[in-house]
């Protein structure tokens, strides 16, 4: 690759992009609600919250010293990620943490890059991150995950006009938002029904003293003040109508 081109790459890459049409803003905000809230989608969709929550959980036993061994997702949606360390302690407890709350902050993330017009960044910067999991991937289907979730984003960034690529990073950023929520209110029935001994919010409780459901209102006051502010920051600046033909034998004074 020649030096024009790899400015040609970083100019692209950092540069900015034009915002979408309002409507398109609403009407991929509309189906990222929608995949969230219709069962059948949502156990599909539900892989992408999965991946950015054991992300989550690499990423901060990593930056606080632990060795990790792997991460392991499965067809059911969960997922499991294996780390090495103090078994106690601010770097379990962080690494601990990180799982529910990664979505919604990589959503108002997205947010903030997509505010600014960085919409190619937002998208490079998915698949660097992806890139980044993919190494520490420890079965097959999380492997397949990873790569048809890097796939889509590449095929996208790479193939797709400014509108398909503003259309599909605005459906990310929603996406995320909204589902932030969903996993919270589904870990707390788990947890009333006793079928989550070791969940995170109890993992939390055993380190730290705090009850879990102090933990699960902790992870669901993230997603909403992310969701809330995100959203903000996501929402068209003005709606412009189009502006309609003049009946005949009318003028505008």
């Amino acid at each position: 690759m020649d030096t024009v081109s790899i400015a040609d790459l970083w100019d692209r890459l950092t540069g900015t992009q034009q915002d979408p049409p309002w409507w398109l803003v609403v009407l991929v905000a509309l189906i990222a609600l929608a995949a969230v809230l219709h069962g059948p989608t949502w156990r599909v969709a539900r892989n992408v919250v999965t991946i950015a929550h054991e992300g989550g959980h690499a990423l901060i036993a990593l930056v606080t010293g632990r060795k990790l061994d792997g991460i392991k997702l499965h067809s059911d949606t969960s997922g499991v990620t294996v780390s090495r360390g103090k078994p106690h302690g601010p770097g379990m407890v962080f690494t601990a943490m990180a799982g529910y709350l990664t979505p919604p902050l990589l959503g108002l993330l997205f947010a903030v890059l997509l505010e600014g017009g960085r919409i190619t960044l937002m998208l490079w910067f998915s698949l660097a991150l992806l890139g980044a999991m993919l190494v520490m991937i420890r079965n097959a289907y999380g492997v397949l995950s990873i790569v048809a979730t890097g796939a889509i984003i590449l095929g996208v960034s790479w193939l797709g006009g400014s509108t398909v690529q503003a259309g599909f990073a605005y459906l990310a950023a929603f996406f995320l938002l909204f589902a932030a929520a969903r996993p919270v209110a589904e870990l707390q029935r788990m947890r009333s029904r006793h079928m989550a001994p070791s969940s995170d919010a109890d993992q939390l409780a055993h380190l730290t003293g705090v009850p879990g459901l102090a933990w699960v209102g902790l992870f669901g006051l993230v997603a909403v003040g992310a969701l809330l502010t995100g959203g903000l920051l996501l929402a068209p600046d003005s709606v412009s109508l189009p502006d309609l033909p003049d009946a005949p034998g009318l003028s505008r004074g």
